[in-house]
């Protein structure tokens, strides 16, 4: 904890647990010790990289605030997981019933009596997902692997074998399936061909049929007119 004449902050350092392309936060406690009102404001050399919610406030009293900062999701890790980024916190007594938004940066000048406290905090990275502990060795090297870890081992590779089989199996049947719906398709083509043939030559066949027909018809009626005649002059002689 540091403490000031006006507030004490916890923690005096930001750990922030650490895996890319993750946001990451950790909070501080102000706590004001004094029986005035306490404007405090938050300053980092990196505000491309954080976000202070809030980042400026008023303490009452007594009483305890609670600021958050969160670190943007990062796509590399610094050398050694050391961060030089700082936080400046300045606090300074503001009058009483003081509110957050009437607070100005002017209210932070160190200018002829005025007591601006300042405390800076560094920033420290924790890996998000720390190693597990490496057994030690024995003085003869290291130890063979288990019976267990074998079979394991031998089980997983007959299991990959087994899924190695059974997608090749479905890549064949799936070939033979798209041969066969291909093969179909092509008869259905031929057929739907060869019925519309089949169909235009019965159309002609019908027509040429009709025009016999009625050509026979003529030559009978007449046939039977010119008979009809022949018997009528016949009859009035």
């Amino acid at each position: 904890m540091s403490t000031g004449d006006l507030l004490n902050i916890l923690p005096i350092e930001l750990k922030f647990p650490f895996e890319l392309r993750k946001q990451s936060s950790c909070s501080m406690q102000l706590t004001n010790k004094s029986d005035k009102y306490v404007a405090f404001k938050v300053k980092t050399t990196n505000p491309r990289k954080y976000c202070v919610r809030p980042n400026t406030g008023v303490v009452m009293p007594g009483s305890t605030c609670s600021v958050t900062v969160t670190m943007q999701a990062q796509k590399e890790a610094p050398p050694d997981m050391q961060c030089k980024d700082k936080f400046l916190l300045q606090s300074v007594v503001a009058p009483d019933r003081t509110t957050t938004k009437e607070i100005t940066s002017e209210m932070f000048n160190k200018e002829g009596d005025k007591v601006v406290e300042e405390f800076k905090l560094r920033v420290v990275y924790i890996p998000a997902n720390p190693p597990s502990p490496v057994p030690e060795e024995s003085d003869e090297g290291s130890p063979p692997p288990r019976p267990s870890m074998l079979g394991n081992g031998n089980q997983d590779i007959s299991l990959l074998d087994a899924v190695s089989r059974t997608l090749e199996e479905r890549k064949e049947k799936s070939f033979e399936t798209w041969s066969l719906i291909s093969r179909l398709t092509e008869e259905k083509t031929s057929a739907l061909q060869q019925n519309q043939k089949l169909q235009h030559e019965l159309e002609l066949m019908r027509k040429q049929i009709s025009k016999k027909h009625a050509g026979g018809v003529s030559l009978l009626v007449a046939f039977l007119v010119g008979l009809f005649g022949i018997l009528v002059g016949y009859i009035f002689k």
